[in-house]
């Protein structure tokens, strides 16, 4: 068995994520801000005066800045499966990079709710011993959370049977 990592002297091959989830959460902060501008205008129009329905036009300047905040997010969401690990890097304003050794992998789950699957969306889920290092990959192709999900068993179990 192959111990440590072998073949690899360049840097990790990083994979972003498909476009489905910027999409789907695009769209609830459209959906969100919508309601809440027109619940704004309504209440404020109608009890204040109308003039003061101009108010729920801030809700317009959220959604613009969410929308650029969504898609810069996006954008940092990135993993690189190398041999003994898997690195997952995410965040703008505050970077994260997650390693997570294969061998210490105890369970790897592809889930995808309501709006996931409607979007043809999974996330891939990766628990370790220490409750502090899960991993979760969100957005990712229904076929590609499965093939990361099966190779990630295999090697982790190829990694384990060492110990």
């Amino acid at each position: 068995m192959e111990t440590g990592t072998t073949g690899e002297t360049s840097r990790p091959e990083w994979v972003g994520l498909p476009g489905g989830l910027l999409t789907l959460r695009r769209l609830l902060l459209v959906w969100w801000m919508g309601l809440f501008t027109l619940v704004t205008a309504l209440v404020l129009g109608l009890v204040v005066g109308p003039m003061w329905a101009a108010v729920g036009g801030f809700w317009l300047l959220v959604l613009a800045w969410g929308w650029w905040l969504l898609g810069r997010n996006w954008l940092s969401w990135r993993y690189a499966e190398r041999a003994d690990d898997l690195l997952i890097t995410r965040g703008v304003m505050w970077h994260a990079e997650t390693v997570v050794p294969y061998g210490r992998m105890q369970l790897v789950e592809v889930t995808s709710g309501p709006l996931e699957r409607r979007f043809k969306l999974a996330s891939l889920q990766l628990h370790t011993a220490a409750a502090a290092t899960d991993a979760k990959i969100p957005g990712l192709a229904p076929e590609e959370a499965e093939r990361l999900r099966d190779r990630l068993t295999e090697l982790g179990e190829a990694r384990s049977a060492g110990l």
